[in-house]
């Protein structure tokens, strides 16, 4: 005899991954505004959207030990308990780097972004806002096929996970790019290693939302 997933549960486990998915993806725009700002030189919301950020990942830090300190043991699942929490666990790094992004930057706030620089790295922001607006979509499918196990809602999962897997090779291309510019335009060290670990924080930002959408295909292969 199968047992039902969701009869085993309050609340799924994936309705909670979905609810810190759209914690997560609030801080997109938020990112995403700060960063113009920051570019404008002469914005005043960046301090403030920065701390809009630190809430939101808070909160999210908050859905995410909620998650892990409600999964019930020893009951059947679907799937891996552990792979869930990865999934959980990368999807929380996104917000993570997002913050961290945002306080690198206010680190030299007189510098800004080299003008030669500034259409490229508003690009590559652009690059990874689609992978973290995609995961509460994952989420939300993820839920559609563990109740129903169709073919039908397998492939609509898989289709978003490969969005993601797009949207991070693209900020990848960005990322290189970005480096190459920074050591051929920038002259001050401290100018090209704060351009440098830019880029890469940000670029970790769809790398995280990969990752997260590689356990999610874990969970789902045959």
């Amino acid at each position: 005899m199968r047992f039902s997933f969701f009869s085993l549960f309050y609340e799924s486990p994936f309705k909670k991954l979905k609810n810190h998915a759209d914690k997560v993806k609030e801080c997109a725009w938020m990112f995403k505004r700060a960063v113009e700002c920051y570019v404008e030189l002469d914005c005043e919301e960046f301090d403030k959207l920065t701390e809009d950020v630190a809430k939101l990942e808070s909160q999210a830090d908050w859905l995410k030990r909620n998650l892990r300190n409600h999964l019930p043991r020893g009951l059947l699942m679907p799937v891996d308990k552990f792979v869930l929490l990865d999934c959980l666990r990368e999807q929380d790094h996104v917000v993570d780097n997002v913050e961290e992004a945002l306080y690198w930057l206010s680190f030299k706030p007189e510098g800004g972004i080299a003008e030669e620089l500034v259409g490229d790295f508003l690009h590559l922001v652009d690059a990874v806002i689609p992978a973290i607006e995609k995961l509460p979509d994952m989420a939300e499918q993820a839920i559609a096929y563990f109740k129903s196990s169709t073919e039908e809602n397998r492939d609509k999962l898989k289709s978003i996970i490969s969005d993601i897997h797009q949207a991070e090779k693209e900020a990848d291309h960005l990322e290189h790019e970005l480096k190459k510019q920074a050591f051929a335009v920038l002259k001050d060290p401290v100018d090209i290693f704060h351009v440098v670990r830019l880029v890469e924080i940000i670029a970790n930002i769809a790398d995280d939302a990969q990752n997260a959408s590689d356990r999610m295909r874990t969970m789902i292969a045959r």
